[in-house]
């Protein structure tokens, strides 16, 4: 069975710091390409970051640039998203998504991703709360 299984989410003051992890199982990451997405109360699911199958390039929405960084360990089918200088405005449920992508831009793949998800399904995510 295909899997991604996020965790890491919890309760953060503002200026902290989460790790979110995204594990995979029944299949490996290596070839795939990954990304993180969130979904507020009311609003739809967007992209947050993703990064490539083949040369680990990046891509991150301009409203994590800069405190977000995701990298993916191939060797613990592991993909992660530290997540440093949180603002209240990043409060969401975080998914992360898995597809066999190749020969677009990062942002393209982002993209698809989020329509898609990995072979049509989410999993359950991860909640992330950044409050005082």
């Amino acid at each position: 069975q295909l899997r991604l299984v996020e965790s890491g989410g919890g309760l953060v003051q503002p200026g902290g710091s989460l790790r979110l992890s995204c594990a995979a199982s029944g299949f490996t990451l290596d070839y795939y390409a990954i990304g993180w997405f969130r979904q507020a109360p009311g609003k739809e699911r967007e992209g947050v970051s993703c990064i490539s199958s083949s040369d680990g390039n990046t891509y991150y929405a301009d409203s994590v640039k800069g405190r977000f960084t995701i990298s993916r360990d191939n060797a613990k089918n592991t993909v992660y998203l530290q997540m440093n200088r949180l603002k209240t405005e990043d409060t969401a449920v975080y998914y992360c998504a898995a597809g066999p992508l190749q020969g677009q831009t990062v942002q393209a793949m982002c993209g698809i991703l989020r329509r898609m998800g990995t072979f049509g399904s989410w999993g359950q995510g991860t909640q992330v709360t950044v409050s005082s």
